[in-house]
């Protein structure tokens, strides 16, 4: 019975990492094969990595990191991806944090209400919700049409395809993400301690500072990861809403793909972006495990 019970352990765990290994660790390792590999006309279009013709032969290379490094294009896809999702993320937060903060301290219908308020744009697919920025920025959209209207402005105001709505896309798109994993640090937060400091003289604001947000980290580094990562390999909002100024590394992987179908350089792009979301990653782990610690 005893060996059966660690064995049945022993089964629970092993799905987890078993999911893992097959839907993250083998993907990833099959992306950076191909970025090993040397471009060519074909299906796929991409030499194999090991020729057995005439013996083994491994027929790796680096050419297509190499062309990365030395191409400013993708510079500049990666400097503009994390540019704008690390905006978007301070804008979330920013944002996010009082709306949480205000469900979290809203009574029982009043708070469910509210949750339901957040979570029903997921409710529409979201290449439709995107679209409909683009009939709201347009010049002769909803909002220039209301402002001159109103006689705020003389002419349209450049609202679409620029930094501006693609910043406003993420937000929007995003701020969900950052709300829900706030509200549950916030819910779960021991108002007693901050009692406790207001009865201590402590003012609102030290209060927030010293008691609140230190408690409250776990949900800010969780929501962080939630817009940071899907908003630096964001394709649909910079192709619907940029201009030609708007270059994400998601509209670059796009054209390597399926336009230029130079898979091994698309690969590495790929595998680029994943080591330098694996900083983020690693810092937010650092500072969950601190919190825990504390």
């Amino acid at each position: 019975m005893i060996g059966l019970g660690r064995l049945g352990r022993l089964a629970l765990i092993a799905v987890p990492f078993l999911w893992l290994a097959l839907f993250f660790l083998l993907p990833l390792v099959i992306v950076v094969k191909i970025s090993l590999a040397e471009s060519t006309l074909g299906i796929p279009p991409y030499k194999p990595l090991f020729a057995s013709a005439g013996g083994f032969k491994l027929q790796a290379t680096l050419a297509n990191f190499a062309l990365i490094a030395s191409d400013d294009l993708y510079m500049r896809a990666y400097i503009g991806s994390l540019g704008n999702a690390a905006l978007a993320t301070l804008l979330c937060l920013l944002l996010g944090y009082p709306i949480a903060y205000a469900i979290a301290r809203a009574r029982g219908p009043q708070r469910q209400l509210l949750l339901f308020l957040v979570m029903l744009p997921f409710w529409t697919s979201f290449l439709i919700r995107v679209y409909s920025w683009i009939a709201i920025l347009e010049p002769n959209g909803l909002l220039n049409g209301l402002l001159m209207k109103l006689r705020l402005i003389s002419a349209p105001l450049p609202l679409l395809n620029n930094q501006f709505s693609v910043g406003l896309g993420l937000v929007y798109s995003y701020l969900p993400f950052m709300i829900l994993p706030l509200y549950g640090s916030l819910s779960a937060l021991d108002q007693n301690l901050v009692e406790a400091a207001a009865d201590l003289g402590a003012r609102p604001w030290r209060a927030f500072l010293g008691v609140t947000l230190p408690l409250t980290l776990p949900g800010i580094a969780a929501g962080s990861l939630l817009v940071l990562i899907p908003a630096v390999g964001e394709f649909v909002i910079p192709d619907l809403l940029g201009g030609p100024d708007t270059l994400m590394i998601g509209k670059v992987l796009w054209d390597e793909f399926f336009n230029n179908r130079d898979w091994p350089v698309a690969a590495a792009v790929a595998v680029v972006l994943v080591a330098a979301l694996a900083v983020p990653l690693l810092a937010a782990q650092r500072l969950l495990e601190r919190a825990r610690g504390a």
